[in-house]
């Protein structure tokens, strides 16, 4: 009997031990896999967290790559037009759904804008985005009518191959002033002609107690303009800015409607001019024309900027202004700012403000690039922010920038006007006398350092004026 219990025993061993075998086998086989499979999809989302984002609400089963909570809000079931037209667009890119155009994510520079005629017309053709778009006011469904077309003929061009330029340049110049304007505004063209958007050489000045030469740069001007109707001014005044054109030759207007939501078109189109004209210069200073620079200063500035960022390769990546942060859709309707729910939902990107930022040659030029696969917002500086994160580039926030004016106790401060690069909001006259006194109290103010937080945060809100 035990020698029976022993062979069974034995018989027993020898068909469950190759089981158990196969058993633990196959758990270690499927632990393994299942580890790399987190590992690949960890450096994925990795690779896609900082310079993408996603647009939510036209997909509603879509579970591609989240974003930072920070930037859009977890919408999924959104209607909002521009969230499903950018959505859209983003499907075609996701690289877990279509790997061969993991590629070209960061850049997609050689696509034209057809896919976001593609898009919008895939989207609006949807009976529930009709609803939504019919619900909308009346100033944002004008834009949206147009926003995906941006072929518009140039009515007038600068002199120069890259805006108005002096005939003594001896080298490349460090900026060119790109100014939006309007046509009424001649004052303010006017002004900056005369004093911080002269062309030509340019001396620096020291800041924050810099030693040595700064030597100088030379200068360049142009001036963007949309197309205003007789109707719309009461006047057809289109021979005086032919005739202002004639004169001073810094004049870029092409044949668009000039209103305030269409300030976005005058950069895409203006990036796309600059990509096509203009190989020399460094950097471009955006802005509006109501803005008074401290030019001098400003050289000195972006010289140093440009020592740093040349020998750390980053270049292509600088932008710098008074940067905005966790900034929130405007909903108040009386406000010129007003963006509604049915056309945008989420929070903005951070982005610089407005009035007055400085990026590089290189910078504009990507910036060119990808726009053709971002939908246009009706908040300019905003759709820029939109058009950095997707280049995994980031503003960088300077005090001196100062688009929402100084405290009274502030500007009442003697030289404070020596610690900007740039204040929004001055008219005509102001931008003259101001000019005149930073340079009569250039002496007397040579040590006074650039302007600082106390804090050094990003505001949080845009400010209450472009």
């Amino acid at each position: 009997m035990a020698r029976r219990c022993c062979r069974l025993k034995n018989i027993l061993i020898c068909m469950c031990t190759p089981c158990c075998f196969l058993t633990f086998l196959y758990i270690y086989a499927a632990l393994t896999i299942s580890l790399q499979m987190n590992s690949m999809l960890s450096k994925v989302s990795s690779n896609l967290a900082s310079p993408h984002f996603k647009a939510l609400g036209s997909f509603r089963n879509y579970t591609g790559p989240s974003v930072p909570k920070t930037f859009w809000e977890n919408h999924q079931e959104s209607d909002a037009l521009w969230n499903q037209l950018q959505r859209s667009v983003d499907h075609l890119f996701n690289p877990l759904l279509h790997p061969e155009k993991s590629n070209t994510l960061l850049e997609r520079s050689s696509l034209d804008e057809s896919l976001l005629h593609q898009s919008y017309n895939k989207v609006t053709a949807m009976d529930r985005v009709r609803d939504t778009f019919e619900k909308l006011p009346k100033q944002i469904r004008e834009f949206a009518r147009y926003m995906q077309r941006r072929d518009y003929p140039v009515l007038l061009h600068p002199d120069g191959e890259c805006g108005a330029q002096s005939k003594q340049e001896k080298e490349p110049p460090l900026i060119l002033f790109a100014i939006k304007s309007t046509v009424l505004n001649f004052k303010n063209r006017h002004a900056i002609r005369q004093t911080w958007g002269r062309i030509g050489w340019v001396e620096g000045w020291r800041i924050n107690g810099s030693d040595g030469e700064v030597g100088g740069a030379y200068i360049r001007r142009v001036f963007l303009f949309g197309k205003e109707t007789p109707e719309e001014l009461g006047m057809d005044v289109s021979h005086l800015l032919r005739a202002e054109s004639k004169r001073h030759g810094d004049i870029l207007q092409w044949d668009f409607q000039d209103t305030f939501f269409n300030l976005t078109l005058k950069d895409v189109l203006f990036w796309s001019w600059f990509s096509h004209r203009c190989t020399q210069p460094l950097f471009v200073f955006k802005g509006d024309d109501d803005v008074f620079v401290n030019t001098p200063k400003l050289i000195t500035f972006l010289k140093h900027q440009l020592k740093q960022h040349q020998t750390r390769g980053t270049m292509d990546e600088f932008m710098v202004g008074d940067v905005i942060g966790s900034a929130t859709p405007n909903r108040v309707k009386r406000s010129k700012y007003f963006i509604p729910e049915g056309f945008y939902r989420g929070r903005y990107p951070v982005y610089a403000g407005g009035g007055g930022v400085v990026y590089s040659g290189g910078l504009a030029r990507r910036l060119h690039n990808i726009s053709k696969t971002i939908h246009l917002f009706p908040i300019d500086d905003v759709y820029v922010g939109m058009c950095m994160i997707r280049l995994n580039a980031h503003p960088v926030h300077h005090p001196a920038f100062l688009t929402f004016d100084f405290t009274e106790k502030e500007e009442a401060e003697p030289c404070s006007y020596h610690s900007i690069l740039l204040v929004h909001k001055r008219s005509p006259r102001e931008v003259v006398e101001l000019w005149a006194d930073i340079r009569s109290t250039r002496e007397q103010c040579q040590d006074v350092p650039l302007r600082a937080d106390k804090k050094k945060t990003l505001k949080t809100t845009p400010p209450p004026s472009a």
